[in-house]
């Protein structure tokens, strides 16, 4: 293994790292960033490099889960009735949760952002806020959970390659 090909993996690693740590938190973009240690798993040379079929069919699988994940949380806050204020509350709670290090908050701040943010927009229907506030969070754990299962196999792709 050539001093190259060892920088590669380090910098694919990297990628995956702020990738699995983006499909958490809002705002980085998690499975393009573990496509792109893919990517880079692709230029190493071993035994079995990532092929340019499974970059094509990775990247695919990547669009339509950044597509999926933009959909989910609205289509739930509409699904419960919600509001735009709950959807607004519900990244509030998760960027709340980010800001000050706390993972658990990072995972009910969705939940309790949502809550608030309905009940601010109307405080005369505590069941329909608690509602949507139930389906903004699974909207959230659903886009979440299909992110990291995605930027998962895509990292299992990687190693295997390597090995």
């Amino acid at each position: 293994m050539v001093v190259l090909d060892i920088v590669l993996i380090l910098a694919a690693a990297l990628l995956f790292l702020v990738g699995i740590i983006g499909c958490v938190v809002p705002g980085l973009p998690g499975v393009p960033l573990c496509w792109g240690g893919l990517l880079v798993g692709h230029f190493i040379h071993c035994k079995e490099p990532v092929t340019f079929t499974v970059l094509i069919i990775a990247a695919i699988v990547c669009v339509i889960v950044t597509i999926v994940d933009f959909v989910v949380p609205s289509y739930f806050t509409k699904k419960s009735g919600g509001s735009k204020a709950g959807s607004t509350g519900s990244m509030l709670g998760v960027l709340a949760g980010v800001l000050t290090g706390q993972m658990l908050l990072i995972f009910i701040g969705p939940f309790i952002g949502a809550l608030i943010g309905e009940i601010i927009h109307d405080a005369s229907n505590m069941r329909k806020a608690f509602r949507s506030a139930c389906y903004s969070f699974l909207g959230f754990i659903t886009g979440t959970g299909l992110k990291l299962v995605t930027a998962g196999c895509l990292l299992v792709l990687f190693i295997r390659s390597l090995i």
